[in-house]
Order: structure tokens, then C-alpha cells, then sequence
């Protein structure tokens, strides 16, 4: 072998040796680019008033940020970055939710239960009469139900796109009143949308719709577009008493101190997973509770819906968008919208 020839096994010696060093400057350049990224959103997404000016501040960041942390060997660049980086940090935690906003009118009344032994009764109930999407007439009402007749818990997925992601929400049901629906979601301002990524800055408070199927249902169906399902779930009447009585809590703590709404952490599936562990369920966390547009299908592997069809056929059965649309005018509507439903029926 003459000097200049290298054994194979002394390269491939080499290039394990470099593993750890790959390895560790990989890991720091991917947690250097999600604080970048995080803090150029915080600007981004923060209460600075003009939009331009939360533009150029997040740009600006993300550019200082990269020459200092990439591009520059000097270390009080690198200092100067992590001081910033502190002050968006402290900025950022000092931006507070409220109940104090020029919010929109379907959601401008938080809702509040006062519960006396079985008797629960609930101000705030939502019952919009609705001729378009934006054109509505404006109703809260009072509700009171009762504990001792709650006999059900229906699950709902409502689609604007398809795909994995979707809104979920419960309906419990009684055996001489119509449905109470409850529904978790922002709680926009005037003139403000939904943005995913922007609720991860705290962008949106969260608020608790209760009112009237007709209208947290048909909104969506008959308005928005949205393609929506519902199922029984197979739990003991007793399992979805407590289940009420946690939501009408986080109800009534939402009313005296506001959260923000997070899609991550506090939004519609996740708490009502969350809700379910505290009321006896077991079970480990699955990826469909984050791509919840799937949710029914781990609910039905679960055993949580009726077994009498197979998932395709259960889930063709369960849309009811075009009975909901057929019923807007029906008396006994919740009804009418469950006749073709299977494992309706205690």
C-alpha cells in the first residue's frame, strides 16, 4: 500500500467519529431556526397597532438573527440577539386576555350556568335566527335542564375543507328537553377570521357556545358550507352527567377570567379529550386528537360508537347536513336530523 492510499475501514472510522458532531450541529441549527422563527411570529402576531409596522419589526428581527447567529464570527452580535430574543419573550408574556373587545355578535355574550342540586340553569344560550351567513337576528336565551334526564352524549365533526382537520363539539341530550350544544371555540373580534397559526400567539380568546342545535348546527350547514357528522357515544348516562358538570365549571371560570385559545393546548378536540380523562376515560394519547378531522374513526376503534356497520358505511349514515338543511323549519328538529342515524336509539 503506498502512502497516499487510505483503508476503507480508516474512512468509515472517520465518518463515525463525525456522527456526534453532525448529529449536535444538526439539533442546534433546528432549535436555532424555531427561536428565530417563534420570535419573528410573536412580532408578527403581537398587539402592535399597523400592520406595517409589525411586518417590518418581524422582519427585521428574522434578518439581524440570521446575520448574527450564521454569518458573523462576533460574539456580541450573538449576545445582542439573545437580549432582543429576551425582550420579545418578555413582551410577549405580558400580552393578557380579555373581555373587554368589540367582539363579534354570535359570540359577544359569554355564557354562565347556575347549578341548584339536579337543576342547572344557563344564560348566554345561543338561538340565532339566521337568513345568511352575516345577516342574523340576534338571540341569548336562558335555558334550565335537568341532571336527572340526561340520558345521552352525542359527538359532533363539522368539515369546511376536506381533509384531517375539522371543528368538534357535544350535544347532551335529554329525555324531555331538545339538545344542549356546546361548542369550544375562539372568540373573534369584528372583522376577524380564523387564522391556525396565528392562534398559537395569542391571537383569539377562547369562549364555550352554548345554545339551540338549529343554530350552532345549521349555521354551518346551511351558511358556511360545512359538511357535518354526528354520532352517539356508547358512555353511561351517569359518565356524561359528569361530563356536563366539568364543562358548565371551565364555563363559568371562562366568564370570570379569560383565556386565550390555543390550537395546540386549549381548543375543541383537546379538551374534550382532556375532559373525558377527568370523568373515568383511559387511553393513550393519539395523533388523532390533533388531526381530529380522523377523531371518529379512533372514537369507532375505540368502541365508543356502534359497532353495527363498518366505519365507511357507519360515517355515510352519520352526515346529516342534508337533513339538517331539510329540517330548518321542523319543530322537533333535533329529532328530525338523527331518524336516519344509526345507534340513535337508547
Amino acid at each position: 500500500m503506498t502512502a497516499t492510499e487510505v483503508r476503507p475501514g480508516a474512512v468509515r472510522a472517520g465518518w463515525l467519529r463525525r456522527i456526534p458532531s453532525l448529529l449536535f450541529k444538526g439539533i442546534r441549527f433546528l432549535f436555532l431556526t424555531l427561536v428565530l422563527a417563534w420570535a419573528s411570529l410573536a412580532i408578527y402576531f403581537s398587539t402592535l397597532p399597523w400592520a406595517w409596522l409589525r411586518i417590518g419589526l418581524a422582519v427585521a428581527f428574522a434578518a439581524f438573527g440570521i446575520w448574527a447567529l450564521w454569518f458573523t464570527r462576533r460574539p456580541r452580535m450573538r449576545w445582542a440577539f439573545a437580549a432582543l430574543y429576551v425582550f420579545v419573550l418578555v413582551g410577549w408574556s405580558f400580552i393578557q386576555p380579555s373581555h373587554d373587545r368589540e367582539w363579534r355578535q354570535d359570540v359577544a355574550v359569554m355564557p354562565r350556568a347556575t347549578i341548584d342540586g339536579d337543576r342547572v340553569r344557563i344564560t348566554g344560550v345561543r338561538n340565532f335566527d339566521y337568513r345568511s351567513r352575516d345577516d342574523f337576528t340576534v338571540r341569548y336565551e336562558e335555558r334550565e335542564v335537568s341532571l336527572a334526564n340526561l340520558t345521552g352524549l352525542d359527538f359532533f365533526i363539522s368539515y369546511w375543507m376536506p381533509g384531517p382537520v375539522g371543528h368538534t363539539f357535544l350535544s347532551f341530550t335529554f329525555d324531555n328537553a331538545p339538545p344542549l350544544n356546546i361548542s369550544i371555540e375562539t372568540r373573534p373580534e369584528v372583522g376577524e377570521g380564523f387564522d391556525p397559526l396565528a392562534s398559537l400567539f395569542k391571537k383569539y380568546e377562547l369562549i364555550y357556545v352554548v345554545g339551540e342545535e338549529r343554530d350552532i348546527v345549521g349555521v354551518r350547514t346551511n351558511f358556511r358550507g360545512e359538511d357535518v357528522y354526528v354520532y352517539r357515544l356508547r358512555v353511561p348516562a351517569e359518565v356524561a352527567r359528569k361530563l356536563l358538570l366539568v364543562y358548565l365549571e371551565r364555563i363559568n371560570e371562562l366568564a370570570d377570567r379569560p383565556e386565550f385559545y390555543h390550537l395546540l393546548s386549549n381548543s375543541c378536540t383537546i379538551n374534550i379529550v382532556r375532559y373525558a380523562n377527568l370523568v373515568g376515560r383511559s387511553g393513550d394519547f393519539d395523533l388523532r386528537h390533533y388531526l381530529n378531522g380522523w377523531v371518529d374513526r379512533y372514537f369507532y376503534d375505540t368502541r365508543l360508537l356502534t359497532a353495527e356497520f363498518p366505519f365507511a358505511e357507519l360515517r355515510r349514515r352519520s352526515q346529516v347536513d342534508p337533513a339538517v338543511k331539510a329540517s330548518e323549519d321542523i319543530e322537533e328538529f333535533s329529532q328530525h336530523i338523527r331518524e336516519s342515524v344509526p345507534g340513535m336509539n337508547p
